[in-house]
C-alpha cells in the first residue's frame, strides 16, 4: 500500500510542477520611469499582455515549459529574458532604440489604458489618447472617453462642467499631481486651466476613492499629472489653429541640472476674440477670450530622498453678450454685456523619503496652496471673488508583507472666500466665507492570490460642521487572469459655497435664493463591475459592465423648477439618489484597427419642492462608437468619435406662457482627425460636430435681456456648429 501511495505521489508531482502559474513584474524606461502598454509575451506564443500605468503586468505561464519572456515597446530595443523562478518578482528594464534603421511596429497599444491590477475602477488617458482629438485643454480630453462628459453650463461665458455617474462636477474631486486643486470658484472655468500638451495623462476614478486623499470624492476623482522633468522630452512645442478664429500655442522645455536636479518650464497663450453669431439671436455664440498660462517645476532625487516642487500662473479674460458684430446700430445704445477676468497663482511641494525599500515603508509630505482672483461683470450685476486656498497632507506608508500593507496620515484644509457684489436679483440668507478642516486617516490593504480588500476610516473636524467620518471600501476579485470583479462603497462630504461656486447663473435674470444654514453634503456610493478578456485571433475582446448608485442623505439642492423666473438653493427634504449602468466592448479589429463602443444609461431624480423629478439638463442615455487606425510604421493616423447623446427633461417654463419645452431631443455628435507622423514633428487635421448640429434657442429672450424671462443657463447641447482645425506637434527627443 505504501508503494502504491508513493507512486500516485510521483505520477502528480510533475502535474503540479507544471501546473500554470503567473508571472509578475514591472517594465522601466532606463532613468525608472514605469513604460505604460509595453507589449509582453512568452517566446512562439501568439498572445501576451501589456503593462499598466504603473509598467506593472502578470502572465500566466507553466514554469519549465515558459522561459523565454519577450518584453517589446515602439522606441525600445526589444528584451528577452530568461525567467528561472516564476516566485521573483520581475523588474526588467528597455533600453532606447538608437538605431536608425526601419522599425516595425508589430501592434498598436491602445492610449487609453483600463487597469487590470488597480483595486479601483480606474482608467488612464494617455498622451497617445489625448491627442487623438483637439485635446487643446483639460475640458477637450474626455472627447473619446466612454465615462465622463463634459457639458456647458450656459450658453455665453463658456463656463464648463464635468459630469460623472450622472451626477454634476461638484461631487467629482479634481487633482493634480495627487493633491485636490480648482475649488470653489476655480471649478466653475477651471477645466480650461490645463493645457493639454502639458499634461502626461489623466486617471479617472469611478465611486468612493481612496480616504487618503480626503472625503469630498462622492462620485469619483480626475487626476491630471503633468510632464516630469525626468522624463520629459527635452523640447515640444504644439500650434493649433481654428477656423473660427482660434489660436493657441504651447511650449514645454525639460532640463536637466545635474545628475539630482532637472527642471520643466511650460507655456501657453490662446487667443480667441473672433465675434460670432451663426444663429442671428443677438449673442456671441462663444466667449471672446485671452488666456496666458505658465508653470515651473522642480525635481530633486538623491538617495532615498525625492522633492518635487512648482508654480503657476494664471491669467484669463473673457467677454460675452452683444457687441457691435452681433447687433444692429439700433439697438447698440445698451447692450447685454459680460466680462470675466481672472488671476491665478499655485504653489506645491511633494517631498518623499523612502524609510526601508525593502518593505515600500516611506513617509511623505505634500503642501499646496492657491490664490484666486476673479472680477467679473454681468450686465448691471457685479461679482468680484478673492479666494484662497491652503492644503497639507503627512502620510506613511508600509508593507509588512506581500499580504498586509498600511497607509495613515494627517490632512488640513482651508478655504477663505472674500467677495464683494451688487447682484439686484440675489436674495441670500447669512453664508459662510471660510472653512478649516484637519483630519486623520488610516487604510489597510489586504492581498491574498485573487482577493484584495482595502478598507480605509478617516476622521475629520470642520469649522462649520464639526466632527465627520468617512468610511470606504474596495473590494477586487480575479476569477482568473482574464476575468475579475470589483465591488466599492463609501461615503463622502462637501461643503457648499453657493455663490461662488454657480456664478454663472448670473447670466440670467432669475432671482437667485439662497437659504440660510446649508447643511454639509452627504452621500453614500456604491458600485460593482466586472471585466472579462476574452482572447479572439490573438487579439483580445475586452468586455465590461458596471453599476454604480448614488444615494444622498444630505444635499444643497439647486431648484430651478419651482419657479421658471428664479433659482432656489436650499437643503434637500426627501430622496435624491442615481443609478448608471455602463457596457463597453473594445476590440482590434486587425492590426492598427481599434475599435470601442458603450453605452450608459442614467437615472438621476431629486426631490423639487417635496415633488420627486428627474434632474434637469442630464441626459437619459449616451452612446460612444470611436475607431482608430494607424499604418503600418505609424506614418498615418486616423480616428473617428460618434457620440450619440439622448433626450433628457428641461426645468418646468412657465404653465400659462410657456418659453421653453419639457424635454429636450436627442442628437448626435461626430469629430475625425487625421494625423501625419514625421520622425520629430506631426501635423493633424481635424474636424469637431461634423453633424452640425446646433441647440435651437439657447438663450431663452434673447431679444429682451433685461426682461424677467431673459435665460442663458437652459444649455444642452452646442451652440456652435461644425468646425474644423490645423495643428502642428514638434519634438526633440532624448
Amino acid at each position: 500500500m505504501g508503494k502504491f501511495k508513493l507512486i500516485i505521489l510521483l505520477f502528480f508531482i510533475p502535474i503540479f510542477t507544471f501546473a500554470a502559474q503567473k508571472l509578475k513584474g514591472y517594465v522601466y524606461a532606463t532613468d525608472n520611469s514605469p513604460i505604460i502598454g509595453a507589449q509582453v509575451h512568452w517566446e512562439n506564443a501568439k498572445k501576451g499582455v501589456v503593462t499598466d500605468e504603473n509598467g506593472y503586468f502578470e502572465i500566466d505561464g507553466t514554469p519549465h515549459k515558459d522561459h523565454m519572456l519577450h518584453i517589446a515597446y515602439i522606441g525600445y530595443a526589444e528584451n528577452v529574458t530568461h525567467i528561472n523562478s516564476f516566485t521573483d518578482l520581475q523588474n526588467i528594464i528597455l533600453k532606447e532604440n538608437t538605431e536608425l534603421g526601419e522599425v516595425v511596429v508589430t501592434k498598436s497599444v491602445s492610449g487609453r489604458i483600463s487597469s487590470r491590477t488597480d483595486l479601483l475602477k480606474t482608467e488612464k488617458l494617455t498622451v497617445k489618447e489625448l491627442t487623438r482629438a483637439a485635446c487643446c485643454n483639460l475640458g477637450e480630453s474626455f472627447e473619446t472617453n466612454p465615462s465622463v462628459d463634459v457639458v456647458f453650463s450656459d450658453a455665453v461665458t463658456g463656463a464648463k462642467q464635468i459630469q460623472l455617474l450622472g451626477i454634476s462636477g461638484q461631487y467629482v474631486q479634481i487633482m493634480t499631481e495627487n493633491f485636490p486643486n480648482f475649488r470653489g470658484a476655480a471649478k466653475v472655468y477651471g477645466l480650461d486651466y490645463i493645457p493639454g500638451p502639458w499634461m502626461e495623462g489623466v486617471q479617472i476614478s469611478k465611486g468612493a476613492a481612496s480616504v487618503k486623499n480626503g472625503f469630498e470624492s462622492i462620485s469619483g476623482q480626475v487626476n491630471v499629472d503633468y510632464k516630469k522633468p525626468t522624463t520629459a522630452d527635452p523640447l515640444s512645442l504644439n500650434l493649433f489653429l481654428g477656423d473660427v478664429g482660434r489660436v493657441e500655442g504651447n511650449a514645454d522645455a525639460a532640463i536637466t541640472v545635474n545628475e539630482n536636479l532637472s527642471t520643466g518650464i511650460f507655456l501657453h497663450y490662446s487667443n480667441e476674440k473672433t465675434s460670432h453669431d451663426v444663429n442671428n439671436d443677438g449673442f456671441l455664440d462663444m466667449p471672446k477670450k485671452h488666456q496666458f498660462n505658465m508653470m515651473n517645476r522642480w525635481h530633486y532625487q538623491k538617495d532615498r530622498l525625492i522633492s518635487q516642487t512648482g508654480i503657476k500662473f494664471l491669467n484669463d479674460e473673457r467677454f460675452s453678450g452683444q457687441d457691435d458684430h452681433t447687433m444692429n446700430s439700433e439697438s447698440m445704445h445698451d447692450p447685454y454685456k459680460i466680462s470675466i477676468f481672472t488671476n491665478r497663482a499655485e504653489f506645491f511641494t511633494k517631498n518623499g523619503y523612502v524609510l526601508n525599500p525593502d518593505k515600500n515603508e516611506s513617509i511623505a509630505l505634500i503642501v499646496s496652496g492657491s490664490y484666486h482672483d476673479q472680477k467679473s461683470r454681468y450686465a448691471k450685476s457685479i461679482y468680484n471673488l478673492y479666494e484662497s486656498n491652503a492644503y497639507a497632507s503627512l502620510m506613511y506608508e508600509k508593507d509588512f508583507s506581500p499580504m498586509h500593507k498600511i497607509s495613515t496620515g494627517l490632512s488640513y484644509n482651508w478655504d477663505n472666500f472674500g467677495q464683494s457684489y451688487d447682484i439686484p436679483q440675489l436674495v441670500s440668507g447669512k453664508q459662510p466665507d471660510r472653512e478649516a478642516v484637519s483630519g486623520a486617516y488610516g487604510q489597510y490593504t489586504f492581498n491574498y492570490d485573487k482577493f484584495t480588500v482595502l478598507a480605509g476610516l478617516r476622521a475629520d473636524y470642520s469649522s462649520l460642521h464639526d466632527w465627520f467620518v468617512t468610511p470606504r471600501l474596495h473590494v477586487k476579485y480575479d476569477l482568473n487572469s482574464s476575468l475579475y470583479f470589483r465591488v466599492s462603497a463609501g461615503k463622502g462630504y462637501r461643503s457648499v459655497f453657493a455663490l461662488a461656486e454657480n456664478s454663472y447663473l448670473l447670466a440670467s435674470s432669475r432671482t437667485l435664493n439662497i437659504a440660510d444654514n446649508l447643511k454639509q453634503e452627504s452621500a453614500w456610493n456604491y458600485g460593482v463591475s466586472g471585466t472579462y478578456h476574452i482572447p479572439i485571433k490573438g487579439e483580445e475582446l475586452t468586455l465590461s459592465a458596471e453599476w454604480f448608485y448614488t444615494d444622498f442623505s444630505r444635499q444643497v439642492v439647486m431648484d430651478m423648477d419651482s419657479d421658471p423666473r428664479a433659482v432656489s438653493f436650499y437643503n434637500l427634504d426627501g430622496k435624491s439618489h442615481a443609478h448608471v449602468i455602463q457596457l463597453e466592448a473594445t476590440y482590434p479589429v486587425f492590426r492598427g484597427f481599434n475599435v470601442l463602443a458603450s453605452y450608459r444609461w442614467m437615472n438621476t431624480k431629486v426631490n423639487y419642492g417635496g415633488i420627486e423629478m428627474q434632474k434637469p439638463l442630464v441626459s437619459d442615455y449616451k452612446a460612444l462608437l470611436t475607431a482608430s487606425y494607424e499604418t503600418p510604421l505609424r506614418k498615418w493616423q486616423f480616428d473617428l468619435t460618434s457620440q450619440f447623446n439622448g433626450g433628457g427633461r428641461m426645468p418646468l417654463p412657465d404653465a400659462e406662457t410657456p418659453l421653453w419645452d419639457k424635454r429636450f431631443k436627442s442628437f448626435v455628435i461626430m469629430n475625425a482627425q487625421v494625423t501625419k507622423f514625421f520622425r520629430t514633428w506631426s501635423v493633424y487635421l481635424g474636424g469637431e460636430n461634423l453633424t452640425d448640429f446646433i441647440q435651437d434657442n439657447p438663450i431663452i429672450s434673447a431679444d429682451n435681456p433685461f426682461s424677467p424671462d431673459f435665460d442663458a443657463t437652459m444649455a444642452w447641447g452646442p451652440t456652435q456648429g461644425r468646425r474644423f482645425y490645423l495643428g502642428f506637434r514638434y519634438t526633440i527627443g532624448k
